[in-house]
């Protein structure tokens, strides 16, 4: 999931955040936020509600299926 990797690393950047800061707020760990934001894993679809409620976006956003 390429383009999830790149949009998470987009809004994060966007917001002025450390993947520390986003990872505590999703109530993650540093290294899984930063492993999803590398491409390295997939968040589960719960952890994926939470990354999108939190940079309030769609997932159809974040999966790269919609520009906005």
């Amino acid at each position: 999931m390429e383009k999830l990797a790149e949009k998470l690393k987009e809004l994060r950047i966007e917001k002025g955040l450390s993947q520390r800061e986003v990872s505590s707020a999703l109530g993650m760990t540093r290294n899984a936020f930063t492993n999803y934001e590398n491409g390295y894993r997939e968040p589960s679809l719960d952890n994926l509600k939470k990354i999108c409620q939190f940079f309030d976006v769609s997932a159809d956003y974040l999966l790269g299926l919609k520009d906005f």
